[in-house]
């Protein structure tokens, strides 16, 4: 392939719009957060995915399992951590059987933020989406989005 294959265009095109999209979705999402309960985007999915976990085997998560559920490197997520356990959001305690591993809960009043802000992102993200969806080149992609099903924890993935 050629930098000027056909193929490899299309694809970069495709990569392009992927990104505008996302791009919109996240910009839209993190006013709305900022401004009414004041989070980021990646404090608000730091909180949903902890406050997803559970007590007991394979209850919590590894940081690198939180830093991959959130798209962040392990010492971005670290100071994220951080920076909500400053807040009173979240709180840090070691593992009872692995005195090296540390596990982060959502505090309640975390958990009363997250509840709060719920609907502010699912708002702001489908506005986003449906502003979205009024562009030919986004449109499909919005759709894909659409049509996804969130894994459920426990249950094989359909091949």
């Amino acid at each position: 392939m050629t930098a000027t294959d056909p193929a490899l265009t299309a694809l970069s095109q495709g990569w392009c719009a992927l990104s505008l999209l996302h791009g919109r979705i996240e910009a839209r999402v993190e006013r709305a957060l900022q401004s009414g309960h004041d989070l980021s985007v990646r404090e608000y999915s730091l909180l949903d995915v902890l406050s997803r976990q559970h007590d007991g085997d394979g209850g919590h998560l590894q940081m690198k399992q939180v830093a991959d559920a959130v798209v962040l490197s392990q010492s971005a997520t670290t100071r994220l951590v951080t920076r909500l356990e400053d807040r009173g959001l979240l709180e840090r305690y070691l593992c009872p059987t692995d005195r090296r591993g540390i596990y982060t809960n959502v505090t309640p009043a975390g958990l009363t933020l997250l509840e709060q802000a719920r609907p502010t992102n699912d708002s702001a993200l489908r506005r986003a989406l449906d502003e979205a969806a009024e562009d030919p080149e986004l449109a499909p992609l919005v759709r894909a989005v659409e049509d996804l099903k969130a894994p459920v924890p426990g249950r094989p993935t359909p091949a």
